[in-house]
């Protein structure tokens, strides 16, 4: 196998020579940090290699995950990467545009890793386009298949660069989503930003203000990992 065909985790191993969405360490922060902890019904938008839905089931493991991916290789990939795992039980793996997807119950929790270039030139290849590019799935498309998939009091998050995270908070406020958590991460102090990590519901806060955090992956060397970094992804990496 290449040797950047698969990434081996503590309890489990992604499989990615067939995905357009390789493992990343801000997606493995993602995992780590979404808040899923009480949900009884996850959904993960846009599974890619199944990582994020294998991830949260590691972290809750009483709930029913689904797990839906439009790319077919992809698909076919989280469904193998999922029936290898110790969680093959809790997740279920669909082949559909999240807009035309549906089940006959509504989830508690989404979490999502959408495509976010908006305007962005494009790479020749077309899986990479639409991994990455949001004409499989744009902020409004992702916005109104959240409403409708959502229960009222569900909450859900989501991962995207720095300035499509901000363009993306403005618009989900003005489709009445309270920001409830943000966290903004950093290679290094002293470099810039290049992840936003959210969360929404729509439960009113006293404040009105979400609560904000830092996260650096390294020290200041810019080669020792972090403190904090370490202690978020201690049950997953096999370096921790």
């Amino acid at each position: 196998m290449a040797r950047n065909s698969f990434f081996k985790f503590k309890q489990f191993t992604i499989d990615q020579d067939k995905s357009a969405m390789k493992v990343c360490t801000d997606a493995c922060v993602f995992g780590a940090w979404a808040d899923v902890e009480n949900a009884k019904r996850i959904l993960d938008i846009g599974a890619g290699t199944g990582l994020l839905s294998m991830m949260v089931a590691q972290r809750n493991k009483t709930a029913k995950i689904s797990a839906v991916e439009l790319d077919v290789e992809a698909y076919l990939q989280a469904t193998e990467n999922v029936f290898k795992s110790p969680f093959h039980n809790q997740i279920e793996v669909f082949n559909a545009a999240i807009q035309d997807f549906s089940l006959n119950e509504k989830f508690d929790c989404i979490i999502t890793n959408p495509p976010f270039f908006q305007s962005d030139l494009k790479s020749p290849d077309a899986k990479i386009n639409l991994a990455h590019h949001a004409d499989s799935l744009s902020f409004d498309d992702l916005l109104i298949s959240v409403e409708r998939l959502l229960l009222p009091n569900g909450s859900w998050n989501v991962l995207l660069p720095v300035d499509e995270g901000l363009i993306f908070q403005d618009l989900a406020k003005k489709s009445g989503w309270n920001l409830a958590l943000e966290l903004t991460l950093y290679h290094q102090k002293g470099k810039k930003a290049f992840r936003k990590l959210t969360r929404f519901n729509k439960d009113e806060m006293a404040d009105n203000r979400p609560v904000t955090s830092e996260l650096f992956i390294y020290e200041e060397d810019g080669k020792t990992y972090h403190s904090e970094f370490k202690k978020l992804l201690k049950d997953y990496y096999l370096i921790f």
